[in-house]
């Protein structure tokens, strides 16, 4: 998409100067607003044309029935579907009985803006009706970071040739039609009609309407208000009906007058309240914003994100394509985050619909590393959400004959949702996911009482699956057999690397906190003799490797499997998955998405240099990159290692997954995880950033050579860091909060807040580039993008 001249790069904003109906569908995805409560797509006002419309609220869904040809025990028998929820968003307009509709008339000017430090979508119109009369419209959308339940609207319209009688429709609408695309798995199962109405009103200049799922009885309310500012002849009415709630506003508009019209809109759900809770609950959060009005929410928005942005922003000097999608980036990452308040990150975020609204280990792995240094309160929410479903993955333990906790693969409301087991729940090392983010986020904040009161049952749980579903051998190493990795064109391996690895850090972290919590440990019934065993275990991991081959294995064997026919692979044949049989695939040796690499950087300290080095160089002719999870990974592994140019490649790849439409599919939402990855190839690549020794961080910066500058922001502990990577050197910089010591390339660095420290960067060891199947390499970017 931005390549297409209608897309402008700048530094904070992402600006589209013309429309392009056949990128509609794509731009309602990237200009979608949200707080993790609340998603708006970027659909226009007038609700059409769209290419998918949609009003999300963050953990609303319906149940479905997920048949089975063979059914077998322990299959998911319900399957959960985001849905599209009442459009508050919609405001119709007519010129002298004509629609706004730009697909008819003429369109002389068609601009809009998100603005990501306003953190608003701007929109301005000039349009011409069939019969010629000409109008200008325009409007400022927000979802406020401050007001949770609340989204709102701006909307002014003007006569550009002389006097017209306009009608202006706001409305609340529920059940829109949803297109289905076929074919694509990835794309979100449509439901047609899912709310049923249980009560609709309107009265004066404020709408509301109520309804309900049917299979998992969730409840929803609607409210909204408006106020009205128009010529002396402006007229307002409203109706109601069971899935339309409508304020029209009728006026006669000279030239040099506007009818401007500002909506407030106030949103809630809930699985308990009464009708009448969840009624006074939307009307309350609408008070108010109409209180606030719109400017205080303006400035409210600002006031959040200046804040976020002092804490959190990176500059990239010499690539003014990177520094845009890192900004946009990190705003779409917050705004999925932001107000989520214990509700999970799906993958597409509230953005789209794709992937049914689940939430899979994107979110622990990739997008909690992130909001751990820049929003951990946020962090923190995401987590409790899978501390509240502990009681399902509990159960769901039980049925597999394991103890413990087994966390789903894919979810909504906490229980398992893929219908395919060998990617599903064979793919057990989401638990240890979890349990990492717990570490890193304990790690990064320091929060104790976050650990004991939250994280120490989530870290013992998953240890507990872990000691019942690996085995010692006679000889006393430990397996963990039957499982998948992260790489889904391999399936239910034996000793899976990046599984072994996080799953004995789970078990050693868990019986760490329950030293530290012992009091809290005991009343989930941990014993000296359990945590012994999670030692035990621990200690004996089994970690597959060649000697022939001098690498490590993604599985014990995967290296003795026949190698993918890539050669006569064509283009037209990615993704794999699409296009071949899942049983040519798993006995083949051919990676979807970065496996043992992620375990080099997650778990680095099991490696030496010379062997992440070797590892890198085998297994990156078998990358294909099928995954939108894949490339910021490789980019921090080959940063590491001494692949600058191919880091920076990968970078660019994760940075412009969707502002580039690359994986074909943003139509559906943004990837929110390769969106965070961009952060990540950033500053734990580029920057070297690695937790250490559980306590404190260090770095290892390095840059590639089209870049002069990059500089970047972080949280950790309290304290406010920056550090700036130049061509030579770097300087450290403690913004507020007590002294901190750091380390630069393993050497300590004592941090004070009145004395930056500068260091000397190294050389780098450059190695041979490794090769990439035919026709996967990344894109090569250019070396002087200004």
């Amino acid at each position: 998409m931005i390549t297409d001249p209608a897309y402008e790069v700048s530094p904070w904003s992402l600006r589209e100067a013309e429309l392009n109906l056949e990128l509609l569908p794509q731009s309602e995805s990237v200009f979608a607003l949200s707080n993790g409560h609340i998603g708006w797509r970027g659909n226009l006002d007038e609700g059409e044309p769209n290419g998918l419309p949609g009003s999300y609220l963050n953990g609303l869904h319906e149940l479905h029935p997920l048949p089975y040809a063979e059914a077998g025990f322990g299959y998911p028998e319900s399957g959960q579907t985001v849905i599209n929820v009442t459009n508050g968003k919609l405001i119709r307009l007519l010129v002298d009985d004509e629609p706004f509709d730009l697909r008819y008339g003429t369109v002389r000017r068609h601009e809009r803006e998100l603005d990501l430090r306003a953190g608003v979508l701007h929109r301005v119109c000039e349009w011409v009706s069939p019969a010629g009369r000409a109008v200008r419209v325009r409007s400022t959308r927000m979802v406020s970071f401050q007001q949770r339940a609340v989204a709102a609207i701006a909307y002014e319209v003007e006569p550009l040739d002389g006097e017209v009688r306009v009608v202006v429709q706001s409305e609340l609408a529920a059940n829109e039609e949803v297109p289905h695309t076929p074919g694509d798995p990835r794309v979100s199962a449509a439901l047609q009609s899912p709310l049923r109405p249980e009560e609709n009103w309107a009265g004066g200049t404020r709408l509301r309407l109520v309804h309900s799922t049917t299979r998992s009885r969730l409840r929803l309310a609607v409210a909204a208000d408006h106020l009205v500012d128009g010529p002396a002849s402006t007229q307002v009415s409203a109706d109601s009906g069971e899935d339309v709630s409508r304020l029209t506003v009728t006026s006669v508009v000279k030239a040099g007058e506007r009818l401007r019209l500002e909506k407030f809109v106030a949103y809630g759900w809930s699985a308990t309240r009464s009708l009448p809770a969840l009624r006074d609950q939307a009307d309350a959060a609408l008070v108010g914003a109409r209180d606030t009005g719109w400017k205080g929410l303006l400035d409210q928005q600002r006031a959040y994100l200046d804040d976020f942005w002092e804490r959190a922003d990176v500059e990239v000097d010499g690539d003014t394509e990177i520094q845009q999608a890192v900004r946009f980036a990190l705003f779409h990452v917050l705004q999925v985050g932001a107000r989520a308040e214990e509700r999970a990150i799906p993958a597409k975020g509230l953005t789209g619909s794709g992937y049914d609204g689940h939430s899979f280990w994107d979110a622990e792995t990739f997008v909690l590393p992130l909001l751990a240094f820049t929003a951990p309160q946020a962090a923190a929410e995401v987590l409790r959400w899978r501390y509240n479903m502990l009681p399902s993955a509990q159960d769901r333990a039980r049925q597999l004959g394991l103890s413990g906790a087994a966390f789903p693969w894919r979810t909504i409301n906490g229980e398992e949702a893929s219908s395919y087991w060998p990617a599903g729940t064979a793919a057990f090392h989401i638990n240890a996911d979890i349990a990492d983010a717990v570490v890193r986020y304990v790690t990064t904040t320091g929060d104790l009482d976050f650990e004991r009161d939250t994280g120490l049952e989530l870290l013992v749980e998953t240890a507990r699956l872990w000691r019942s579903l690996g085995h010692h051998d006679h000889a006393g190493a430990f397996h963990i057999d039957g499982v998948t990795g992260p790489d889904e064109y391999s399936a239910v391996c034996d000793d899976n690397a990046y599984t072994n690895l996080m799953a004995q850090a789970n078990l050693n972290a868990a019986a760490d906190a329950a030293e530290r919590h012992p009091r809290h440990a005991a009343a989930l019934g941990v014993t000296d003799e359990e945590t012994a065993a999670w030692r035990d275990a621990a200690a004996a991991m089994t970690l597959p490797y060649n000697a022939d081959l001098g690498v490590h294995e993604q599985s014990a064997g995967y290296t003795q499997h026949q190698t993918w026919d890539f050669a006569n692979t064509g283009p037209e044949r990615y993704p794999l998955m699409l296009h071949y049989p899942y049983f040519d695939l798993y006995r083949k040796q051919v990676v979807k998405q970065a496996d043992l690499a992620l375990a080099m950087y997650l778990r680095g300290d099991a490696f030496t240099a010379e062997q992440k080095a070797r590892n890198f160089a085998y297994y990156e002719p078998l990358t294909v990159r099928d995954s939108s999870l894949s490339a910021y990974c490789q980019s921090v592994v080959a940063a590491e290692v001494g692949h600058l140019q191919l880091a920076y490649d990968y970078l660019g790849e994760s940075a412009m997954i969707d502002l580039e439409d690359l994986e074909n599919n943003a139509r559906d939402g943004l990837h929110i995880a390769a969106l965070a990855g961009t952060w990540t190839a950033l500053v734990a690549g580029f920057g070297g950033m690695r937790l250490f020794d559980g306590n404190s961080i260090r770095f290892a910066p390095r840059l590639p050579e089209a870049l002069s500058r990059i500089a970047f922001r972080l949280l950790f502990r309290g304290r406010r860091l920056r550090v700036e990577i130049g061509r030579s050197t770097v300087t450290y910089t403690l913004a507020s909060g007590e002294p901190l010591e750091v380390l630069h390339y393993g050497q300590p660095v004592p941090l004070t807040p009145d004395k930056p420290a500068v260091r000397d960067l190294p050389a780098v060891v450059h190695r041979p580039p490794p090769a990439q199947p035919p026709g996967r390499a990344p894109l090569r970017r250019p070396q002087h993008l200004q």
